[in-house]
């Protein structure tokens, strides 16, 4: 996947190419499972590293962050420099970054940690690009379905982690040592042709987003404890904005931008980026909530980490049968009814915490929901626009969802710093019921942005290689 245009590569010749799709599975999904696994330890972190809540919040926030910039930059650098080379070296900084959180007991030592682990965010666009080299056109759909859901597939798993492991430091040495496991097997299986010469990172553009939207998070993230409209937050948001305005500039006057601009607004792909950024903010607030909520009613993060096996298994099963069902909706079709199932799930927990069933029937149907949606995310960023720009529309779609992700943690630390209780560090359960309401109005507007697509979907067929034989 890539976010600027480059000449098409040859096949790559595969025998199977189903054993290399699964080892980058298992990469993308290891990158999911270092961001999850921080949702349940949460909680713990103020005690263990003597910090506030708001604090210990960018421990989840910063990976994200760096996401957020690191998957644009490094599907340039896989354009330029080989999706394979960049695939190692996003896997080698996740090792890196483990080790270094597993021997870390301050906020700085792990917050460095974090961000090199930030990294691996861009594993699973890498991931899609190499994949479309090496899966015939029938079976397109499928392989980028697996890819995509296994967002929610390491997601649930770093949930169990946490659980199991016993403290964040252990979460990092396992982590790391997966990570390493999955290197090795990278580096043995996968392959792909030399990539076109000639290219050039766009660093100023890099520098611009990284510096606007550690602006803007911080904003929302602090809005509660330091006022909203304090000197020092509208100061933020307004540093924020400006920045942003001269990034759009910088990006429409470089050659090769980092985020070509004019597909952020392509009206082919507008629903898509639109839905993109608010599912993957209303997926991790959902997420974290659904977490945070188990544990202040006294479920260990291992019981969450259980609760939540619904929605990982069924966003990977789902994801099998993308192909066949696209067969039946069109793409914005299912993304809008798997956004409404979304915020049906936030709803459910909403009304009804009373007991183990209502979790199970809250993750059971964000499961559906997501897997759904995401599943068809892929097919409709790219089914209108020309041949050419189909792997731009596939980057910036993907990038949407790494940057609405990268919202939740500050939105979260904002919603429950307001409803904690004087003088203790839990909030209240107030703070959880208004995080789930969001989240539920969230997943309503990513609705309505797919829904309003629809009727492109109804005035083109879908790509042949985006459908199942």
């Amino acid at each position: 996947m890539q976010l600027t245009v480059s000449p098409e590569r040859p096949a790559a010749k595969v025998r199977n190419p189903w054993l290399v799709v699964v080892p980058l599975a298992v990469a993308s999904a290891t990158a999911a499972l270092q961001q999850s696994a921080m949702v349940p330890l949460l909680p713990t972190l103020p005690e263990a590293l003597g910090t506030s809540v708001g604090a210990a919040t960018w421990a989840f926030t910063a990976s994200l962050l760096v996401g957020a910039v690191a998957t644009p930059l490094l599907s340039r650098f896989g354009d330029m420099y080989g999706r394979r080379r960049v695939v190692l070296i996003a896997l080698g900084l996740l090792v890196i970054g483990s080790v270094i959180g597993g021997v870390s007991t301050t906020l700085p030592g792990l917050l460095t940690a974090r961000v090199l682990q930030g990294f691996s965010a861009a594993l699973i666009p890498l991931s899609i690009g190499l994949a479309r080299e090496a899966l015939p056109r029938h079976q397109l759909a499928t392989g980028i379905g697996v890819l995509s859901a296994t967002l929610g597939f390491g997601s649930g798993g770093g949930m169990i982690l946490a659980g199991v492991a016993g403290g964040y430091r252990a979460v990092f040495w396992v982590t790391g040592a997966v990570a390493l496991v999955i290197t090795v097997v990278v580096a043995l299986l996968v392959r792909e042709p030399a990539p076109a010469p000639g290219g050039r990172p766009d660093l100023p553009g890099t520098i611009l987003l990284t510096l606007a939207l550690t602006a803007l998070l911080l904003a929302i993230s602090q809005g509660g404890s330091w006022g909203w409209t304090s000197p020092a937050v509208l100061g933020l948001f307004a540093l924020s904005a400006v920045i942003a305005v001269i990034w759009v500039a910088v990006e429409r006057r470089v050659a090769e931008p980092l985020i070509e601009i004019p597909m952020l607004t392509h009206r082919g792909t507008l629903g898509a980026t639109g839905s993109g950024l608010i599912l993957g903010f209303t997926l991790f607030l959902s997420m974290t909530t659904m977490s945070g909520f188990a544990q202040s009613q006294g479920s260990t993060t291992l019981q969450v980490g259980v609760y939540l096996l619904p929605t990982t298994m069924l966003m990977l099963v789902i994801s099998l049968f993308a192909g066949r069902m696209m067969r039946r909706l069109s793409a914005p079709t299912l993304v809008a009814t798997g956004s409404l199932v979304v915020g049906a799930a936030d709803l459910w927990l909403l009304a009804f915490h009373r007991g183990e069933f209502d979790m199970y029937a809250a993750t059971t149907l964000l499961g559906i929901g997501i897997g759904a949606a995401y599943a068809a995310l892929g097919t409709m960023a790219v089914q209108h626009v020309e041949p050419a720009k189909t792997a731009v529309a596939s980057g910036v779609n993907s990038l949407m969802r790494v940057v609405g992700g990268s919202m939740c943690g500050a939105v979260l630390a904002a919603i429950l710093a307001a409803h904690t209780p004087a003088g203790s560090a839990v909030p209240s359960v107030t703070g959880y019921e208004v995080s789930l309401a969001v989240a539920a109005a969230g997943a309503l507007v990513a609705a309505l942005f797919a829904a309003g697509f629809a009727r492109y979907a109804r005035a083109a067929a879908p790509e042949p290689a985006l459908a199942d034989a």
